[in-house]
């Protein structure tokens, strides 16, 4: 099996994601993207002509986002038209599959150069006009009745015993870990500048965390979902909450801990990384940064939904034959505090490895990009610890997981 090379990565900084708020809300996220994709050009030196395919994730894929957001970027990026673009979906692990795409293409010896990663402007939602993740598919909602993601953090919480205080210590946690990061300029190479259409900045760095968060300001906050869970859905006379009591009987009610301050932030952004085979770079003098070592996905029960990144790092282990204790450092979406605990506790691994610099409670998570930052945040932090290796993996959408081991080289 051929390998496939990383040779460098950028995002774009993580602008506040509600309308008129956020400094990135006014440009399109094809042109957030688009921008992404030439900064990352103009710092590796590749030529776009050479470029095999634009993956990119995308967790909307309707309204300003629609239209194979991939292709479009790269067009208004000024990239030729022979360069082509597909947008994939697998949720909040859309960028990481974009990645993980990516990777399997030039270890297959399919593509020489491919420029993978994702975008989303959670600042300009679009209707959907479905009834949940079953799509107004009334055969499938019988069987797997799915709850809005919040309602499963909480269930997650629920089952595993994490308390207010287990949540909210996580998300103090994250954000003095992303203030110190923040402090110590970590992120500065990744992160490039975002312009407006006249030229000016509109944004070059993260906007949205909260430095000198405490528990004690996080106590004063009201659980996000505890409303939720006492609504009905559609079509079915259940509460949310009746619902999961339902597909797990051993609790008495749903805890419902989870809010702004210990939840994933709302945000846009775009993220976009090279990957090449090594005959590729070699040939067009590359030099990479790290390796792919292996890539995968998994299911799990969906309507918990949140609990997949540790089958999927077993699974990205397993493949890669190596052990929990060959990984140096653990990048685990901040999607909801209990996901992050919950994969602690399976994986037995202590806070010096997990989320270092914190996550997405702190800095945001903008969907369809969030798994090409996570790359590159751990890509730059095993290079600045003089370490080897990292897994990175997500929950998702409709109860999957994914995961990707890297080497630095």
């Amino acid at each position: 099996m051929n390998e496939a090379w990383i040779i460098d990565g950028v995002r774009s900084p993580r602008g506040g994601g509600k309308p008129g708020i956020g400094s990135m809300t006014h440009i399109h996220p094809q042109r957030i993207l688009a921008q992404v994709l030439n900064a990352l050009q103009e710092r590796v030196g590749f030529d776009p002509a050479d470029v095999e395919d634009v993956i990119m994730g995308n967790g909307s894929g309707v309204g300003d986002h629609a239209m194979d957001i991939a292709r479009m970027a790269a067009l208004d990026a000024g990239w030729p038209v022979t360069v082509p673009g597909v947008t994939l979906h697998r949720f909040c692990g859309s960028a990481q599959q974009a990645v993980n795409v990516a990777a399997m293409s030039v270890m297959s010896g399919q593509q020489g150069l491919v420029v993978a990663g994702g975008v989303e402007s959670m600042s300009r939602p679009a209707s959907l006009h479905v009834d949940g993740f079953t799509a107004n598919n009334a055969h499938l909602y019988a069987q797997y009745p799915l709850v809005p993601q919040g309602i499963s953090a909480d269930l997650i919480a629920t089952i595993e015993g994490f308390t207010r205080q287990d949540v909210d210590r996580l998300g103090v946690q994250s954000q003095a870990r992303a203030a110190a990061a923040i402090d110590d300029h970590r992120f500065d190479r990744s992160v490039v500048p975002i312009y407006n259409d006249d030229g000016t900045l509109a944004l070059d760095h993260d906007e949205f965390p909260r430095p000198g968060t405490t528990m004690e300001s996080l106590a004063g906050l009201n659980p996000s979902f505890a409303k939720m869970g006492v609504m009905n859905p559609p079509n079915d006379t259940r509460t949310f909450d009746e619902i999961c009591k339902d597909v797990y009987p051993q609790i008495k009610q749903v805890e419902h801990v989870h809010h702004a301050g210990n939840s994933s932030g709302v945000v846009d952004g775009a993220s976009a990384v090279v990957v090449a085979s090594p005959e590729y770079a070699k040939a067009h003098g590359l030099k990479p940064r790290g390796r792919i070592r292996m890539t995968a996905t998994a299911g799990a029960e969906p309507v918990i939904m949140l609990t997949a990144p540790a089958p999927a790092a077993e699974i990205c282990l397993k493949k890669a034959g190596m052990s929990k204790e060959n990984i140096d450092l653990y990048e685990i979406n901040e999607a909801f505090a209990a996901v992050v605990l919950k994969f602690q506790r399976e994986f037995g691994i202590d806070d010096s490895r997990l989320n270092v610099n914190g996550g997405a409670i702190a800095l945001g998570h903008p969907i369809g990009a969030t798994g090409g930052m996570l790359i590159e945040t751990a890509l730059d932090e095993l290079e600045r610890r003089n370490l080897s290796t990292a897994l990175i993996a997500m929950c998702t959408g409709g109860g999957m997981g994914t995961a990707t081991i890297i080497e630095r080289m």
